[in-house]
């Protein structure tokens, strides 16, 4: 079997331990990596971990799991695909995180793969995805890294809550059936829902704004039955350049059922003269946002109440 290795590297201006935190904590991945759209624990220990990743490659949605080792000492994870997804035989490799001096840092990131059957066409494959990824992942890395060392205000998170009298599947079931938003939520236009892998669904749709514009987003879903939906937004308002969240539903032993909307946004500078006005701060942007996205979340868990209550 062939088994290719390759390396990446960048150079971040963040001392060396925000950038291994970032990396270790998988909680911050669809934050700071852009292929990547959820990760969760299936074990945790001190130093050994086994995770859930849902991400995309060449433009399509994977999902795997990976062992890592983390050593917080010497600044170095290193990790393997515990269940690989074809064409990939196996897949594996190293965080390396170097210190040049107190607020820069040097990011190495090592991996080795092998194709199923030795195939080449596999094999290329594996080898674009992986090269895209890498790029893109300590791109991102650097620019997510340095952004919240220096401005931290721009990025916020915030929720929206709903008491149901309810279950907690009728709630799942009207996020989870977004295919049929168009008819059952006002504000949606038209929908494009796929979900050739059960659980991991491809989500765009045409969504009208309170001033009558319509405006295309799309998302990659991941869904837990019956408790927990999480998405990131892979095409971006001019506000945002990061959109993620997800839906929960947890059902009380009193047959009442709390359906949350969690939202974690960070803020486009860039945009925020054009969009809102020359005298517009990132304090109003925020407002803006949170107002656009929690008008939508409200409306959505209002329908899906209504929808729970009379089932």
């Amino acid at each position: 079997m062939t088994t290719r290795e390759v390396e990446h590297e960048i150079t971040v201006a963040a001392p060396a331990e925000t950038v291994y935190r970032l990396i270790a904590e998988v909680e911050n991945w669809p934050r700071i990596f852009p292929p990547t759209i959820h990760v969760d624990h299936v074990e945790q220990g001190e130093r050994e971990e086994r995770i859930r990743i849902w991400a995309t490659a060449n433009g399509e949605a994977k999902h795997w799991t990976s062992r890592r080792t983390l050593d917080g000492t010497d600044l170095k994870i290193t990790f393997r695909q515990e269940v690989s997804t074809p064409p990939v035989a196996a897949m594996g490799g190293t965080w390396l995180i170097e210190p040049l001096s107190a607020n820069a840092s040097r990011i190495r990131l090592l991996h080795d793969y092998r194709a199923l059957d030795d195939d080449p066409a596999g094999l290329q494959w594996i080898e674009e995805a992986v090269d895209r990824n890498s790029r893109a992942e300590l791109a991102a890395l650097k620019a997510n890294v340095e952004l919240a060392v220096a401005a931290g205000e721009l990025t916020f998170s915030f929720e929206d809550s709903v008491q149901v009298r309810g279950s907690a599947k009728d709630l799942y079931d009207f996020v989870n059936e977004a295919g049929a938003w168009a008819e059952r939520l006002p504000h949606v236009a038209t929908v494009r829902l796929q979900e050739d892998t059960p659980g991991l669904q491809s989500l765009e749709m045409d969504t009208r704004a309170k001033d009558g514009s319509v405006h295309t987003t799309k998302s990659y879903r991941v869904c837990f039955p019956h408790h927990k939906i999480a998405y990131k937004q892979v095409t971006l308002p001019a506000l945002m350049t990061l959109h993620t969240g997800y839906w929960t539903f947890q059902e009380g032993a009193d047959g009442v059922t709390t359906a949350t909307s969690q939202h974690t946004v960070v803020l486009n500078t860039a945009n925020i003269a054009r969009i809102l006005g020359a005298d517009a701060t990132v304090a109003d942007a925020r407002d803006y946002v949170r107002g656009a996205l929690s008008t939508n979340s409200r409306a959505t868990l209002g329908h899906a109440k209504d929808y729970a209550e009379k089932h």
